[in-house]
């Protein structure tokens, strides 16, 4: 049976990349996303068609008892979750405060955060009985630094953060590791700065940043990077580590938003 690397938010950026890494490696990566099961389909495929072990599912984890059963049922049918990859978004874009709704802010807190915690309910009582495991957590420059017209999304990732400090001070010594992954900068992904920019715009972005210019984050490089956190020996974990490209100005330095 092998081990599985349970992906939640897999889109065809980091989501998608990581889940090709970790099925390259031995892992079953178990894919989940929201919709789109024609986009869910060919991520499955294209790791099947390499030679590894995937499978797919849509999911809504807002719904109530969805992220919970969705586990309930990979540990029972499919192996034992070792890796999970937490890589729910919650930005909205620029919204100003008068325009952001109560429901737009809950939704925020509901992805960035509450999924979160769910999660850990559901799953650190295994791995806590198998004395290992490992929770990688995408988050964002939001989590770090509040701007104007990120209400809802500064609070989502500083609350997931925090989270996972809280996580880290009462698991780790019992073997699992939360390891916060704060992605400074802009990633070259269709399925989330694509939808945000608009292909034109994003397109256009690439040309003259990403590409062999190297100024977008790469998923597959940011993969290598979640890889090596599963893996690190526990007498020299990371807990929290942010990622940019090497010509973007670090988010303690700029003074423009750049997640």
């Amino acid at each position: 049976m092998k081990p599985v690397c349970l992906v939640i938010g897999a889109g065809a950026g980091i989501g998608g990349t990581v889940s090709a890494r970790f099925a390259s490696e031995g892992f079953h990566a178990c894919l989940c996303r929201r919709s789109d099961a024609v986009g869910l389909k060919k991520l499955v495929d294209d790791i099947q068609n390499d030679g590894f072990s995937a499978s797919g599912f849509l999911l809504n984890a807002i719904e109530e008892n969805a992220l919970e059963e969705r586990i309930a049922l990979i540990e029972s049918e499919i192996g034992p979750i070792e890796v999970v990859v937490y890589n729910l978004g919650a930005q909205i874009g620029s919204v100003p405060l008068e325009e952001t709704s109560y429901k737009a802010f809950s939704r925020g807190w509901q992805m960035g955060t509450f999924g979160l915690f769910r999660v850990a309910k559901a799953l650190f009582p295994l791995m806590e009985k198998r004395g290992k495991g490992a929770v990688l957590v995408t988050s964002a420059t939001a989590a770090v630094r509040g701007n104007a017209g990120q209400h809802s999304h500064a609070a989502a990732m500083g609350g997931r953060r925090m989270l996972c400090q809280s996580l880290n001070a009462e698991f780790s010594n019992k073997g699992i590791h939360i390891a916060h992954v704060l992605i400074d900068g802009a990633v070259d992904a269709p399925d989330t700065l694509g939808k945000m920019l608009g292909a034109e715009k994003f397109q256009e972005l690439r040309k003259t940043q990403g590409l062999e210019h190297d100024g977008l984050l790469l998923p597959s490089k940011i993969a290598d990077t979640y890889f090596h956190l599963a893996t690190q020996h526990r007498s020299a974990w990371t807990h929290e580590i942010d990622l940019r490209a090497f010509s973007d100005t670090p988010w303690w330095n700029s003074k423009t938003m750049l997640d």
